[in-house]
């Protein structure tokens, strides 16, 4: 039986290191943005990979949107069945100083970064429950507990995510599904693309380096695999 993975955020950086990752593991995969064009040309280049081989698959949506993320995830049901692995790489980030901070910029953040995931994973789940088997894992950030100047909002939200993360596992643990949390630091995606010109050293990367999105995948295919991990926060340090 075909093994389905769903990606949200899987059009560009990390989410698409995973995507491509589970597709060498022989899934087929979903990849899921609000950005039609970026979703066009991500497909569109995984597809020459495979010989246009029916593995991937494009879904527009905004994962603030309830309407939008049924919509999809009835979509590839109906497509592939009922999805096995749930990636929740979606997110936003608009840095600025609390003080400065309007409500609607917080309530987008939020809504993006941490509801979102939130009703995928909801939505998600009746198929994974008919199963008895799934992986969630949600793809945090080092931010939830270091905290960063400009970043209050999206700080919140991804700590709000480890705490999605502890209380969902304990819900479905017992009927085979497991929830987790991956939290990148300084990897090399147009999200950090500021930081990287700060440079390794200044950031005080014992590494020497920044991250590179294929080693979050290699986390990421790990915890799948890992059936007896659940709930947990895999921080990928500086």
């Amino acid at each position: 039986m075909d093994k389905v993975c769903a990606v949200f955020g899987g059009s560009r950086g990390i989410g698409k290191a995973i995507v491509k990752d589970f597709m060498n593991e022989g899934y087929k995969v979903a990849v899921i943005s609000r950005n039609l064009e970026t979703i066009e040309k991500t497909v569109s280049e995984l597809q020459e990979l495979v010989n246009g081989k029916d593995v991937v698959h494009g879904e527009v949506c905004d994962i603030s949107k309830e309407d939008m993320i049924h919509k999809s995830i009835s979509n590839i049901n109906k497509k592939w069945g009922n999805i096995d692995v749930l990636v929740n790489s979606a997110g936003i980030n608009q840095d600025n100083l609390l003080l400065k901070t309007d409500l609607s910029d917080m309530n987008e953040i939020l809504q993006t970064n941490l509801v979102g995931p939130m009703l995928t994973s909801k939505i998600v789940l009746r198929g994974m429950l008919q199963k008895k088997h799934g992986t969630i894992i949600n793809i945090g950030s080092i931010v939830a507990n270091t905290g960063n100047i400009g970043q209050c909002a999206y700080s919140s939200s991804k700590a709000g995510l480890i705490g999605l993360t502890k209380s969902l596992a304990k819900e479905v643990a017992s009927r085979g599904i497991t929830v987790n949390l991956v939290a990148p630091g300084y990897i090399s995606t147009d999200m950090t693309a500021e930081m990287q010109k700060i440079g390794p050293a200044k950031l005080a990367i014992p590494m020497k380096r920044f991250g590179n999105p294929e080693e979050i995948a290699q986390t990421v295919s790990f915890l799948v695999k890992a059936r007896y991990i659940t709930g947990q926060r895999c921080i990928i340090y500086r």
